[in-house]
């Protein structure tokens, strides 16, 4: 296995065992050598969030310079759009998830019902001293956009399968 390879391998190792710190070091140690290798972009962006060591721009910058090295990747660009979900950067994160859509096709409903379930719990919190009615609705309507999206159901096909049969076949 090539050097890199060997080291890409071991920081994995390090990030889902839990050693971020070590991680992190390991990827910077390929990014000193390898500066455009996306893999390494993204593994340090992962370990940085869960090492909390990081500050938000420099997780985005990783998350950014990985999708700008492997646009195709759907994983990249997912990942990006719930740290951006997390932080509250919702527009950055829509493009995210449809990025990853885009670039994954055949998943794409599990990307836009991931987002419209993330934006829906969490917009609501980092917005509550803006929250009244009127943004809670704006809010749902977008999660409720994306879940019809994902659904591939138009808004008229989800009234009219929400909408209780009429009385009449209650008469006979």
């Amino acid at each position: 296995m090539p050097p890199q390879k060997q080291e890409l391998v071991a920081a994995a190792d390090a990030l889902a065992g839990g050693d971020y710190e070590r991680a992190v070091s390991s990827y910077n140690r390929i990014l000193k050598e390898d500066p455009n290798c996306a893999e390494a972009y993204f593994g340090k962006a992962e370990a940085s969030v869960a090492s909390s060591n990081a500050s938000q721009e420099e997780v985005i910058a990783c998350y950014r310079k990985a999708v700008e090295l492997d646009s195709k990747n759907p994983l990249y660009h997912s990942a990006f759009g719930a740290y951006l979900t997390e932080i509250g950067r919702f527009n950055e994160a829509e493009a995210a998830y449809n990025k990853a859509a885009d670039a994954d096709p055949d998943n794409a409903p599990y990307y836009w019902s991931e987002f419209a379930v993330e934006y829906a719990l969490k917009a609501p919190v980092v917005m509550a001293k803006f929250l009244d009615e009127k943004t809670r609705d704006l809010i749902y309507r977008k999660g409720l956009r994306y879940v019809l999206k994902a659904l591939r159901l138009s808004e008229e096909e989800a009234r009219r399968l929400l909408t209780p049969p009429a009385a009449a076949s209650s008469s006979a």
